[in-house]
């Protein structure tokens, strides 16, 4: 019995041998390779090609060429950038026309962003160059000058720059009631104040931009809305965001740029302006 178990035995080993050898060939060979090569890159469901968002490459052809720093510095942009990656797509507001416009573009990538510009010369030049991103760019007016700053922020302290209403029917010298008509027809989730000029006394400064921001976001139906202004660090910027956006409203202070959260007051007219 020994002998015979032990040719059956041996069989069962060579077989064994045999069939990993075998194994192993095809493993190895170049057309097994080829085959598995072409298992592994292809995948049981073809990718879907995603183009990138023409925001996104305006944004990036513009900062790679650029030889000029935004006015705005990372930790100031940051503020509002990640207001932006929680809300958007939104409707975005700005005053002013700039060298950061592209990136708060693309920020909002399908969201509606709007720039409101005092120089027409300098949105023709925008247009010249990147039509895409002014096509929401509109010319505005001032007739106040920063010399007026003492004077405006007395008038708006009066009854009439409390109210809260349709601007285009406010009382109030503050008030910008020339704006484009989808200034007033659409409810803003975000208003960045960083326009018009204010660094001169004959500049038109920022005291209506920053009113009207603060009246339009209060007059809105429901919910809440995020304002920014830039360069607080001038007087103009600094008494006017506390007076009609609120010290009580503000949420966060960065470097030149206050960031304020304002609700709705439309459905509770007994709110008092600003909170106690």
């Amino acid at each position: 019995m020994r002998p015979k178990m032990q040719k059956i035995f041996s069989l069962k080993l060579l077989i064994s041998v045999l069939f990993l050898l075998f194994v192993l060939y095809w493993v190895m060979s170049p057309s097994s390779f080829r085959l598995q090569q072409q298992a592994l890159s292809v995948p049981s469901t073809p990718p879907s090609c995603t183009k990138l968002p023409p925001s996104l490459a305006d944004a990036i052809l513009h900062y790679a060429t650029l030889n000029i720093t935004p006015q705005q510095t990372i930790d100031e942009i940051s503020v509002a950038a990640r207001v932006l990656r929680e809300k958007s797509p939104c409707n975005f507001l700005v005053f002013g026309l700039g060298h950061d416009s592209l990136m708060w573009s693309a920020l909002n990538h399908g969201g509606r962003t709007l720039f409101l510009e005092e120089d027409e010369g300098w949105i023709e030049a925008w247009r010249l160059r990147l039509l895409p991103v002014v096509a929401e760019t509109y010319h505005v007016k001032y007739d106040t000058r920063v010399s007026e700053a003492e004077q405006l922020l007395e008038l708006g302290a009066r009854a009439d720059c409390k109210a809260v209403g349709d601007l285009r029917r406010s009382g109030c010298r503050l008030a910008l009631k020339q704006l484009p008509p989808v200034f007033y027809e659409v409810e803003w989730d975000l208003i960045m104040v960083d326009a018009p000029t204010g660094y001169h006394a004959g500049a038109p400064g920022r005291m209506a931009a920053i009113y009207t921001a603060g009246v339009a976001a209060r007059w809105r139906k429901e919910g809440k809305t995020e304002v920014f202004v830039h360069d607080v660090d001038r007087a103009v910027e600094d008494r006017f965001s506390k007076a009609f956006l609120c010290e009580g409203y503000m949420k966060h202070e960065e470097g030149r740029l206050r960031h304020f959260t304002i609700p709705s007051h439309r459905a509770n007219t007994e709110r008092p302006f600003c909170p106690p």
